[in-house]
């Protein structure tokens, strides 16, 4: 077990609110574990104990949504052609680059892809070969690089027309290949190391108490607004994160480079203000 340092007991934290977010919505593990984990360590540490993790979490919301799958699997396969190149040259670049730009293009390409989720931006998109194969490749780079797929994912199965049990099967399906695969990368080129052993036995137990009280929770408030509160949480981490990753490769001095976060916090207040206001107006 790991030392109660600082960083252990935050990291604990940490996982335990993401747990309770994907015990809740159903996903959001790695989106929220990953932002505010990188302060602490580099994605080669961090990646592989959030892999295994997810592994199982995504095995879990499947099992429970069997019966949604018969209506998606064909729908979702070309995106799982698509993925298996994907993971393999992301897996690739995560062992290659340096970690702080590793760092800085996790947080550059996922912050705009929560605020155009928090925005509800909706565009029908028909799943086709067409769509799905590019989709697929550059989701598994995405997802071996940073584990985190859940906003590119939600936005496309947004504009899908499913219905809830549909969604989350089709999520957790797609979501069970890229953790498996991406594990299995992993592991041949020997990224698991000692370090994400210990941060591995850190989530365990806050996974096995977090998800319950997530499913337990959800039951009694309004789950749009709760899923929508998690993504300004989510927004406002990963700004900050990037703030601060700005400065480590000195591209920005301080407090200049906190400047992100700030723009980041003003336009999601200004989504909060809209999201409340439609659904305010919805309830009248």
């Amino acid at each position: 077990m790991p030392s109660l340092d600082h960083a252990a007991i935050v990291l604990a934290g940490i996982a335990l609110f993401a747990a309770f977010v994907n015990g809740a919505i159903g996903y959001g593990f790695s989106s929220l574990t990953v932002p505010l984990g990188l302060v602490f360590f580099t994605n080669r540490i961090l990646n592989p104990a959030v892999v295994v993790v997810e592994v199982f979490l995504n095995l879990y919301v499947l099992f429970i949504n069997l019966n949604g799958v018969p209506t998606v699997w064909k729908r979702v396969f070309p995106i799982l052609v698509g993925m298996l190149p994907g993971i393999a040259v992301g897996a690739f670049v995560l062992a290659s680059l340096e970690p702080g730009w590793v760092k800085f293009w996790t947080y550059t390409v996922i912050l705009p892809l929560i605020l155009a989720q928090a925005a509800g931006w909706r565009r029908p998109v028909r799943f086709s070969w067409l769509i799905g194969l590019p989709f697929g490749t550059a989701l598994g780079i995405l997802y071996s690089v940073t584990t985190i797929s859940g906003p590119p994912l939600a936005i496309l199965f947004n504009n899908q027309g499913l219905v809830k049990n549909e969604f989350r099967a089709g999520l957790a399906l797609v979501r069970v290949v890229e953790s498996s695969v991406t594990a299995v990368v992993y592991y041949q080129l020997g990224l698991f190391i000692a370090e994400s052993g210990d941060i591995l036995r850190v989530f365990v137990p806050c996974v096995v108490v977090g998800i319950p009280l997530g499913a337990y929770f959800i039951r009694r408030v309004d789950a749009e607004t709760f899923r929508r509160i998690c993504m300004s949480f989510d927004a406002w981490v990963v700004g900050f994160g990037l703030s601060r990753v700005l400065i480590e490769l000195d591209l920005m001095e301080s407090p200049w480079a906190y400047s992100v976060m700030a723009i980041t916090i003003l336009i999601d207040a200004y989504l909060l203000y809209i999201f409340f206001t439609v659904r305010r107006a919805r309830i009248r």
